[in-house]
């Protein structure tokens, strides 16, 4: 197997058939874990998204197009990758779900101190993060 890539734009496709797969098949379930944490405080959604364009830059143009015109999180995924940041409306509402969600874990899910903690540390720690964001205008 010839482990060459092929450069089109940014891309750069790998022209090892099974490593090509292997990031197809890898973005498509980063993508979905993405999505999911769409709505699942604790997942971030960015993340697996910003992953799954990885995988996608060296296995699939088609895919990796797609990820990025998406009508749902593409503009989201594009303005990150960019630099372009986030709105002032998007960070409150990420902030307040993920507080809202840590909150509701914190209090009805568990009754373990350390995990407590634990959740109010990735909160306090995904909250630094989106604030460290550029504030990009509408």
């Amino acid at each position: 197997m010839n482990s060459e890539n092929q450069n089109t734009g940014n891309l750069k496709i790998t022209s090892n058939s099974l490593l090509r797969w292997t990031l197809l098949i890898s973005g498509i379930i980063l993508t979905g874990i993405g999505i999911l944490g769409i709505f699942l405080p604790l997942l971030p959604a960015t993340v697996f998204f910003i992953l799954a364009a990885w995988c996608f830059a060296r296995s699939s143009e088609k895919f990796h197009s797609w990820i990025h015109t998406n009508r749902l999180f593409g503009k989201y995924l594009s303005d990150y990758t960019n630099g372009n940041g986030m709105t002032r409306n998007s960070k409150i509402l990420s902030i307040a779900l993920l507080w809202i969600g840590i909150t509701a874990s914190a209090l009805w899910f568990t009754q373990l101190l350390y995990v407590r903690i634990l959740l109010l540390l990735i909160a306090a720690g995904v909250t630094w993060h989106l604030l460290a964001i550029k504030t990009a205008e509408k």
